[in-house]
């Protein structure tokens, strides 16, 4: 773990351009990524914040042919939703690249050629899937088949998603192409390997020793399981239509492995804003004061912690990450997120539906991130969440403060009197709150740190209940002045703390205390860069107050400064709001239901006669009842057209007696009357279920009449 690192390099996993943003690439990702850079910035530090879309292999290929276009149209689709959506979402990257960019091309060529020149490949002929009808070698998620470990018959080439276990496409039973359904040959072909079994000791001393006490356990327990099960060979190159030209000859018509070239994009893209910048990018890779750090998603752990870093080893001048505070993966509403069946939340869409609440979001995905377990979103949660704690904590308290402020003293911050037991005890505690939070995060414990961050709205709040400024204004003026003075000071350090956190909120609350008509009197956070010789971006310039100042000053918003009119930072969410998006997810899980809804099989073969016996009649339903002491059966009268008669159906579970009351039906007259619960049944009434698994009536139309029959 480096002490004091002159700067910083974070990455953020590359997203994948075959669909848009959603919540579970936030959580798990992308805003604890974001909370960390706001905060570095905040002190003051060096920061690169690194990403871009990751635009080759499998899935994009799947995609455009799903869809019907070019590999290069789902690329430009979708990084344009994806660069928007985060641009929006407040996501504070310092260069987003992508992969199919040249400086990204000419990066991971130079990577490749640089651990080829050095002997660092194995060259091996082996045997590959290939589908003959389609004329190609099937890369590993073009193979669907059964787990050899699980049994699961859905398991793609790669990996099983039911059981979690890495696979190779040779190991899969009966597999199938995706293309064309066939089942593929083997077929020999050349490729390079990594032979990740030379940096089993690198590995063990680096990750499973030196890493030990500071790395999260469920990724230290997944190097662990990797290394003790013992490396192997692992191929860097693939017969694909879509990707990076592998440079080297007798490689014509191949690629790079998409695991191969995506975490290189970290390198380029952290070119191209060196580039843009002027700055020198080697030290921000290469230099060992220099701290990397790799936030990702558990299903990456292994290509981070074991596969990056042999790469990096082999090619020998780069630094290795510090750490890969890796999280476990949000639910929605108790199922598993998946893309394609678009059971998820959308970024792009959740900005859309839900306009200026890009802080509501952050605080729900981060108040519960899946640190150390896979954790559920639910929208219940997400409103419960705005209404009972920025609402009816940080905003209430923010709320009193300004409009009291304007009250009493027409916005101007009182000059204090003397200062109370209870007033200095309250300014130490607000004090030590910087040290508290910066703990939290510097763990990467964001989920800890922003409960701290709310427990300074919370201080806010019982100070203000407790010393009753709007009572003691009858009384004793001069004490009210003092104590409005007090909570003006929290809800100012309230303005930078909650920066890293809820950006946009730190933003509006900045500007309703008018903190940035404040730098002359207070220079703090620029002259502490200076001391520090820290290379800031100018934006950070602009804030009055750093991060350290609320510690360091009690006077962080003087008596005399003018302050804004009260507007409120958070809004209720109603209930039909949320009632609207669950409806929408139950749309989509009768959607998938439609989808994956498969026939029952033919039953055997009968002759005419067969059919011929039954008598299927149109009737009309003249009365309903339930059966006593049976959940499931309703007595029905029926009318046949050649009798009224009894009928017992075990409907009762999906219809009321009222709902079914005239309804025309379809009944298997001639079936053998059969007694239920002491009733005699003469009939069948004909159903089948929908989309949803519901019961549904066979209807005749409507100007069939009773008794008629159905040939």
């Amino acid at each position: 773990m480096i002490q004091n690192p002159k700067r910083y390099t974070i990455t953020a996993a590359l997203p994948y351009t075959n669909g848009p943003i959603h919540i579970g690439h936030l959580a798990g990702v992308y805003v604890p990524a974001d909370i960390y850079s706001r905060y570095l910035r905040l002190q003051g530090k060096d920061v690169a914040f690194i990403c871009g879309s990751d635009e080759h292999g499998v899935a994009i290929s799947m995609k455009a042919k799903k869809e019907g276009i070019t590999p290069q149209e789902v690329i430009d689709k979708y990084d344009g939703i994806i660069r928007k959506s985060f641009s929006d979402f407040g996501i504070s990257f310092d260069n987003y690249s992508r992969t199919s960019a040249k400086i990204h091309h000419d990066t991971a060529q130079e990577f490749f050629r640089t651990l080829y020149d050095n002997g660092d490949f194995i060259e091996e002929v082996t045997e590959q899937l290939y589908d003959a009808k389609a004329n190609q070698f099937l890369a590993d998620r073009f193979v669907v088949g059964t787990c050899p470990k699980c049994g699961n018959d859905g398991a793609y080439g790669d990996q099983c998603e039911n059981c979690g276990s890495t696979l190779n496409a040779t190991d899969l039973i009966n597999p199938k192409s995706t293309i064309t359904g066939e089942t593929p040959v083997l077929k020999a072909t050349k490729h390079w390997f990594l032979p990740l079994d030379r940096y089993t000791e690198f590995l063990t001393e680096w990750v499973l020793v030196g890493h030990k006490n500071d790395w999260k356990p469920n990724v230290y327990g997944q190097v662990k399981s990797w290394v003790d099960g013992g490396l192997e060979p692992r191929a860097v190159t693939r017969d694909l239509d879509w990707g990076i030209d592998v440079p080297v000859e007798g490689a014509e018509g191949k690629k790079l492995y998409v695991w191969f070239d995506a975490p290189i994009g970290y390198i380029s893209s952290t070119k191209e804003w060196a580039a843009r910048e002027g700055k020198d990018w080697e030290p921000y890779w290469k230099d060992e004061e220099t701290k990397l750090v790799h936030f990702i998603g558990k299903d990456n752990i292994v290509f981070h912690c074991i596969i990056f870093p042999a790469m990096l080893k082999a090619e020998g001048s780069y630094i290795l990450p510090d750490n890969v505070p890796a999280n476990e993966f949000l639910n929605l509403e108790g199922n598993k997120l998946s893309t394609s069946k678009n059971w998820a939340v959308w970024l792009h869409e959740y900005l859309e539906e839900f306009p200026e609440k890009q802080d509501v979001l952050r605080y729900a995905l981060t108040s519960n991130a899946p640190e150390t377990k896979d954790n559920d979103f639910t929208w219940k949660d997400f409103q419960a969440r705005n209404n009972n704690e920025l609402v009816a904590i940080f905003g209430n308290f923010i709320n009193r403060v300004v409009v009291l402020t304007n009250k009493y003293y027409d916005g101007i911050i009182p000059t204090p009197n003397e200062f109370s037991e209870v007033d200095e005890a309250t300014l130490a505690e607000l004090k030590a709150y910087p040290a508290v939070i910066s703990s939290s995060v510097e763990r990467y414990r964001f989920r800890e740190a922003l409960g701290e961050l709310m427990n300074v709205a919370r201080l806010g709040n019982k100070y203000l209940a407790d010393e009753e400024p709007w009572k003691v204004m009858k009384d004793n003026p001069e004490r009210v002045k003092t104590q409005m003075y007090v909570a003006l000071q929290i809800a100012t350090a309230l303005s930078v703390l909650a920066e890293p956190f809820l950006p946009f909120t730190s933003t509006k609350l900045s500007k309703i205390l008018n903190l940035g008509d404040l730098k002359e009197h207070f220079a703090g956070f620029s002259k502490f860069l200076k001391e520090k010789d820290r290379d800031a971006k100018d934006i950070f310039l602009d804030k009055t107050l750093g991060w350290n100042d609320i510690s360091e000053n009690s006077d962080l918003i003087p008596a005399g400064h003018k302050i804004g009119e009260a507007e409120l930072l958070f809004a209720k969410i109603e209930d039909e709001e949320i009632q609207k998006q669950i409806d929408k997810l139950e749309a989509t899980k009768t959607a998938n239901l439609a989808e994956s809804k498969q026939p029952e099989p033919q039953k055997d073969l009968i002759q005419f006669e067969d059919f011929a016996k039954m008598d299927i009649r149109v009737g009309t339903i003249l009365e309903a009842e339930k059966m006593p002491k049976a959940n499931k059966l309703l007595v029905l009268k029926v009318d046949t057209g050649i009798d009224v008669r009894t009928i017992v159906s075990g409907i009762a579970e999906s219809f009321t007696p009222e709902e079914i009351i005239g309804k025309r039906v379809s009944v298997l007259a001639n079936l053998a009357p059969r007694a239920l619960r002491g009733v005699e049944s003469q009939g069948m009434i004909l159903m089948t279920t929908n989309a949803e698994g519901k019961l549904v009536f066979i209807n005749p139309d409507a100007d069939a009449p009773n008794g008629e029959t159905v040939n």
